[in-house]
């Protein structure tokens, strides 16, 4: 089950069984045979069951829960920076986490303790072959694929004039052909590709494996290059953004690249949402991030913001991966939520529609994955919200 515990804080998230129920069932075109596949993630990739405490947490801290915040005694050599010594950003960082502390302190204490209940986030006992795959490196990050979409940005921008031409062609194409196998030569650039089956499948694409969710579609490319998105004619009732946000541990890693703030304006929000649109951004726990979005891109948009959540990142035992009071790194980030209003001139909006409010200060808790930067899906939790009335 992949809702673990639920109440009026938040939610508890199996984040791999959640994807696991994503990919279920599974079929690989081999031949002229289908098989049949069970497809899970690595267990080893969630298995976080140890703390970055670098510092004891005083017992004193509210509520006095030093279970869920003290678990490494090792003292810290490095000195303690006064207030006033912090800039500006550090201090606009400290006023935001002393504001929301208490909601994801005893937010996540109630939810923890909802989900020891059901026997969930007790530390987990792996078994011998469990260990063994534990020792294993972790699968490879690099995508083939992903590399692929520098090369997009060197295909031509598609005018209006041009697309008028081209109204009458095919906007999508089928990942898959009716035996079941993926279909050769795919423009992967230049149009959506959709799985349209009932199942998740697995294909090569570009000489490597790769398994597609089940009614699923992508675009290969770089977002200055999302015209064929902006034609695919669809408007949707949910938009989930993870823009590379620039700082300073990026740029020293090099992992990625970052993206300016102010290129995300160029993503056309307004041509791809449906009324009462949810727009969904994740944030860095970084105050000028979040000020951006609130005051200028989501106005830029036509997107009201009505709610932030947090997801929070715990391990097996349900402990914060790093101390909640950090200087640096936090045991949680942000998901700002928007509704996207259209315009009264807008001629392809309908008629008045209710949204269904969206409860602000959520949480999800859930143990994260360590592959880098990979986010819980929210789609089982957020479904309900993103309907109308």
């Amino acid at each position: 089950m992949s809702v673990v515990a639920q109440s009026t804080r938040g939610w508890v998230l199996d984040a791999r069984s959640l994807i696991d129920e994503g990919y279920s069932p599974c079929t690989r075109r081999k031949g002229e045979t289908n098989t049949h596949l069970t497809c899970f993630f690595k267990k080893q990739c969630f298995h976080i069951s140890k703390s970055h405490y670098r510092e004891t947490v005083s017992a004193a801290a509210e509520g006095g829960d030093t279970e869920l915040l003290q678990k490494d005694d090792k003292p810290t050599k490095k000195r303690k920076r006064k207030r006033s010594e912090l800039n500006q950003g550090e201090i606009d960082s400290l006023a935001f986490h002393e504001k929301i502390r208490s909601v994801v302190l005893e937010g996540t204490k109630s939810l923890v303790d909802s989900a020891r209940s059901l026997g969930y986030l007790k530390g987990e006992t792996l078994t011998e072959e469990d260990k063994k795959e534990e020792e294993e490196l972790l699968p490879s990050q690099d995508c083939s694929l992903a590399a692929l979409c520098e090369m997009a940005k060197e295909l031509p921008l598609v005018d209006d004039e041009e697309q008028e031409d081209e109204e009458q062609e095919e906007r999508a194409q089928s990942l898959l052909g009716e035996d079941g196998s993926c279909t050769s030569h795919l423009d992967l650039f230049s149009l959506v590709t959709e799985n349209r089956a009932d199942g998740a499948a697995v294909v090569t694409l570009m000489g490597e494996e790769y398994v597609i969710p089940p009614r699923s579609a992508f675009l290969l490319s770089d977002f200055t290059r999302i015209q064929p998105l902006v034609h695919y004619g669809r408007r949707f009732e949910l938009i989930v953004m993870d823009p590379p946000w620039e700082n300073k541990s990026v740029k020293r890693s090099r992992r990625y690249s970052s993206l300016p703030s102010s290129q995300l304006r160029r993503l056309p929000v307004p041509l791809l949402a449906s009324p009462n649109c949810l727009v969904v951004t994740w944030v860095t726990n970084r105050p000028s991030h979040l000020r951006y979005i609130c005051d200028e891109l989501y106005p830029h948009w036509g997107v009201e913001v009505v709610a932030e959540w947090f997801w929070v990142k715990v391990t097996t035992s349900g402990q914060f991966v790093f101390p909640l009071d950090s200087q640096h790194k936090k045991p949680y980030e942000v998901l700002v939520i928007g509704r996207y209003r259209t315009s009264a001139t807008d001629s392809s909006s309908l008629s008045e529609t209710s949204a269904v409010p969206v409860e602000d200060q959520r949480l999800i808790v859930s143990v994260p994955s360590a592959l880098h930067s990979q986010k819980p899906s929210l789609s089982v939790i957020i479904s309900d919200h993103s309907t109308t009335l």
